[in-house]
């Protein structure tokens, strides 16, 4: 493990790093502009084309023949998005870059929300119909058929379907695994047998069972964990307003848990805030792209405003809810994401609270599992067809219950570096093809004005 773990760590720093960081952060500010800031400016329009749509719209629930529907699309790749991260991810980002970390995690948000917007125009602007009937896009269509990159497009895919067994899989299992074992004793040999049953359930119906599956649970998931947050922020709401205080007070002028002083540690919480902001909702990686372009929705842009409403609830509702429960019950100085996570719904919601954070923490793993499935299904069959499916399907059963068993200090930093990998040449395709999301953002606002 030394001389590959000296490597891997070298090589996420290169992936990872501020060239990184700053590339995903330039690219959601240039799109931000060149939409002229349509995440502000057209907020009505989006909201109402997503979530009013979800709640008046048949059209928008149903779907036809093989392609999935716009709420399915949605709860799939929501399903991909909202993972452990979403609390302990939260609570690391402020243990170790302080309350800052969370305004700068807004801003990395805001305008990541442009960033997906675009993926999701491209993926529908290039996808195309197999002969199953089911649609195929994505960045490594859009790679093909935008830049006329074959190998850069095979490069994203395979990346892809093996980022999907690390951290949509394997690393996902032994986080429930651990849950399981914490907080009802049940042994991590038990939890492999129940887990790799219930995923081989979901997908051995292909990636019509899997959405079918995430339409009903990501919802109800979602429901669940914001109703416990915000019964503790309701207890502790007295605290809502210091909460904020720290949050806008440190993102300029940093805590000392943002290790050090002066410029070096605002430049470590805006470093933070911003990872974190990546990573809560894959804008700029391309992943949930995929899924998004198996809807029957007939306008790209109509899917990219999806894209936006991504991010809004997964960074800016569920990431926030975490990072406010932390902050209001005075916890996120007490140890490191995991203990900060344990102390802070223990304190909020009293003996229950260890099981509803395992409760969280399971359904949020598992529908990671759903989702990076769907999305490693699909960079799949781009690079070999509809046959290896089935044996696909299987392997990731199979997975699903070693990770519960297995020691998994590798698969953390290989999955960061696949997600490297995919990132920037997706971010370097978008980049290339911005003219085309322009035009068409343009061209769909000016019918909307008719």
């Amino acid at each position: 493990m030394g001389p590959f773990s000296g490597w891997s760590t070298l090589l996420h720093h290169i992936l990872w790093g501020p060239a990184t960081l700053g590339l995903i952060f330039f690219t959601g500010l240039y799109f931000s502009i060149g939409t002229h800031f349509f995440q502000f400016r057209h907020m009505a329009l989006w909201l109402r084309g997503t979530l009013l749509a979800v709640i008046c719209d048949r059209e928008t629930r149903g779907h036809h023949g093989p392609a999935l529907s716009q709420f399915q699309t949605l709860s799939t790749a929501l399903a991909g998005t909202i993972g452990t991260g979403s609390v302990v991810g939260v609570a690391t980002a402020i243990s170790s870059g302080g309350p800052g970390a969370i305004f700068w995690m807004w801003v990395c948000a805001l305008l990541g929300m442009m960033t997906k917007f675009s993926e999701n125009v491209l993926g529908n602007r290039y996808r195309y119909q197999e002969k199953t009937g089911a649609w195929m896009g994505g960045p490594m269509v859009y790679m093909e058929r935008g830049l006329g990159c074959r190998k850069l497009a095979v490069w994203f895919a395979v990346c892809c379907a093996l980022a999907a067994f690390g951290i949509g899989n394997l690393a996902q299992a032994n986080s429930i695994a651990g849950a399981l074992q914490a907080s009802f004793h049940i042994p991590p040999q038990t939890a492999a047998f129940l887990l790799a049953a219930l995923t081989g359930m979901v997908l051995l119906g292909g990636i019509q069972r899997a959405a079918s599956v995430a339409e009903c649970f990501v919802p109800a998931m979602t429901l669940f964990f914001l109703a416990g947050g915000a019964f503790i922020l309701f207890r502790f709401r007295c605290n809502l307003p210091s909460a904020f205080h720290a949050i806008f007070q440190n993102a300029f002028q940093p805590a000392a848990a943002a290790g050090g002083t002066g410029a070096y540690a605002l430049a470590h919480t805006i470093s933070v805030g911003v990872a974190r902001g990546i990573f809560s909702n894959e804008a700029g990686l391309g992943s949930s792209v995929i899924i998004n372009c198996t809807s029957n929705v007939k306008e790209p842009v109509r899917q990219g405003m999806w894209g936006i409403f991504e991010v809004f609830l997964s960074t800016m509702v569920i990431c926030t809810m975490s990072a406010l429960v932390f902050l209001c019950t005075g916890t996120w100085q007490e140890g490191d994401g995991p203990q900060m996570a344990i102390a802070a719904f223990s304190q909020g919601l009293g003996p229950w609270g260890g099981v509803f954070l395992s409760l969280s923490l399971i359904c949020f793993a598992f529908s990671s599992i759903v989702g990076w499935s769907c999305y490693g299904e699909r960079a799949v069959a781009y690079l070999f067809g509809p046959k290896p499916l089935k044996l696909y399907r299987l392997l990731f059963t199979l997975a699903a219950g070693i990770g519960c068993v297995a020691h998994l200090d590798a698969v953390w930093a290989v999955s960061d570096i696949l997600n490297g990998f995919m990132a920037l040449p997706n971010l370097i395709a978008i980049l290339l093809l911005s003219k085309e999301v322009f035009r068409l953002t343009n061209e769909f606002l000016q019918r909307s004005r008719l």
